[in-house]
């Protein structure tokens, strides 16, 4: 029988309340460009992906960094709570929600600070040049 190594286990953020919930960050080493339609929202060498098990499985999702944002977008008056990245506010691009940002993330998650992820329904990501 082969044993299946899960990679970064080790590095798992942890929620300390439920155990069987986690994540790892990781850098994404290929550039990383979010359109809404034709419009580029955001061109990065700096994002990261998050991978994160819950209630399910998450898909991954790709966090870039503030200052690779080149649209303008607006702030939602909306937010919600996770604990183990703790407060997201949302923001708009042309009066519509695309997105999240983690202004004051807590500690053990301070990698995500000001790193902003958008709606997969709402966006392109393209990964690569």
């Amino acid at each position: 029988m082969t044993e299946v190594a899960i990679p970064a286990l080790n590095a798992a953020i942890k929620n300390p309340d439920n155990p069987a919930h986690m994540m790892v960050i990781k850098d994404v080493t290929r550039r990383i460009r979010v359109y809404s339609g034709d419009t580029l929202l955001a061109d990065s060498g700096s994002a990261l992906r998050v991978m994160e098990i819950g209630k399910s499985v998450y898909d991954p999702v790709v966090y870039i960094p503030e200052q690779d944002l080149v649209a303008q977008f607006e702030e939602v008056e909306k937010s919600t709570y996770c604990p183990i990245k703790g407060d997201a506010s949302y923001i708009a691009h042309t009066g519509e929600e695309i997105g999240w940002v983690y202004r004051e993330p807590i500690p053990m998650t301070e990698k995500l600070k000001n790193h902003f992820a958008f709606w997969p329904s709402k966006t392109r990501l393209v990964e690569g040049d």
